[in-house]
């Protein structure tokens, strides 16, 4: 097999934990999987994709995400300050049995992120970061709980927020939905990317090439990496059971980025234009995919 992974008897049970017999489980998409590596496509290893029993784990896991980014979604508000918002998620998490993924991930010192205005990503919470009117500010969740990880980031405007701003947190988000519509059962992961890309661009915005999606799901970074600059037809198949996020940045200006030279961590758009980003996780399905966190 492609993955060298092993294989079992058609009468066997399959290798998912299922307790159904092979041949009636995976076996016919672990031999298409077979056909296509063989035909030059590129297939992800089986290890990497996800069970029913690791699905309803995630779901678990995804509860309590979703949950932290509706509280922030009830409390979030001029005056606010960054520090407000981790100080939120740590007791949410604290209270479902959970504990944040981003926290001391690679190092990062807080337990969610927070990117206002023209900060891409990874942005640290603060005291002295006091949300302002008509500022926008993404808040990056990412939670493990009972073993499983789940990540959403959600998009949130300050008050008054001007129509420039406004547009490019609406129009981000349906790149995101551009990029599920092009999730299909054995297509290419190229196609997602090149549908938020397009989406982008015909709006006049550009996307951020150096970050991406990821799978997820036992880990917090899994492959593949999802590129929102990618090419229709290209990249992994679409196994159903593949886990990953769709989280695009998109800039209003260039799509070159400035890393802070002092944590290393925060980034932000190079010529100070505002930048926006949604995330969502799903696994694709037999018939297309299933939403995961939001």
């Amino acid at each position: 097999m492609f993955d060298r992974l092993p294989v079992p008897g058609r009468n066997d049970p399959c290798w998912c934990g299922s307790g159904r017999k092979y041949k009636k489980c995976h076996g016919p998409a672990d031999e298409r999987m077979e056909r296509l590596y063989l035909d030059g496509e590129e297939i992800l290893p089986r290890s990497l994709l996800k069970t029913a029993a690791d699905i309803e784990g995630i779901k678990a896991s995804a509860a309590v995400n979703m949950g932290v980014l509706d509280y922030v979604g009830e409390h979030i508000a001029a005056g606010v300050s960054t520090m407000d918002i981790n100080r939120w998620v740590e007791e949410y998490l604290s209270a479902h049995d959970a504990v944040s993924a981003d926290l001391n991930f690679e190092g990062y010192p807080y337990s969610v992120c927070t990117s206002i205005n023209d900060v891409i990503c990874h942005g640290f919470p603060n005291e002295k970061d006091v949300l302002q009117d008509g500022d926008i500010i993404n808040v990056d969740m990412s939670t493990i709980k009972g073993g499983y990880f789940s990540d959403s980031s959600r998009m949130y405007c300050i008050g008054e927020v001007s129509d420039e701003r406004r547009r490019l947190v609406e129009t981000c988000k349906k790149s995101v939905e551009a990029g599920l519509a092009a999730v299909r059962p054995w297509g290419h992961l190229g196609d997602v990317g090149a549908a938020v890309n397009e989406l982008c661009r015909e709006a006049g915005y550009t996307v951020v090439e150096e970050y991406g999606g990821h799978g997820i799901g036992r880990e917090f970074h899994e492959d593949p990496f999802v590129s929102f600059v990618s090419e229709r037809g290209t990249g992994p198949i679409l196994v159903p059971g593949m886990c990953f996020t769709i989280e695009p940045m998109v800039n209003a200006g260039a799509p070159d980025i400035t890393t802070d030279k002092a944590n290393g961590w925060i980034v932000r758009t190079a010529d100070g234009s505002d930048s926006a980003q949604w995330e969502v996780q799903l696994v694709v399905t037999e018939d297309g995919y299933e939403l995961l966190s939001w």
